[in-house]
């Protein structure tokens, strides 16, 4: 019998390929609001990001976020989506 196949996904921030359960995803939906998506299940377009704030922050400084969604993330959505993701890990801490 065959191995699973393991999802694979690259994080915008740092540029690693990793296993798409260790990422979160961040969407934009079809009305164009970017948002956390927790449970990966969410429709329209997504990108990767690893749990690390730190990968948020260089793929949003280097606009990689803006380009895979395609979307323009104004300063106040990446605060908005900062504080989304530092909510998102301290209910996965509480787990």
């Amino acid at each position: 019998m065959k191995p699973k196949k393991i999802p694979m996904r690259m994080c915008v921030g740092c540029r690693e390929m990793k296993e798409k359960k260790t990422l979160i995803r961040v969407v934009r939906n079809p009305e164009g609001e970017v948002s956390i998506d927790p449970t990966g299940k969410k429709s329209g377009r997504g990108a990767y990001v690893c749990r690390n704030p730190e990968c948020l922050k260089r793929a949003i400084k280097q606009k990689q976020l803006e380009r895979q969604l395609e979307a323009v993330l104004g300063p106040e959505t990446a605060e908005a989506l900062q504080a989304e993701l530092a909510a998102a890990l301290a209910g996965e801490a509480h787990e």
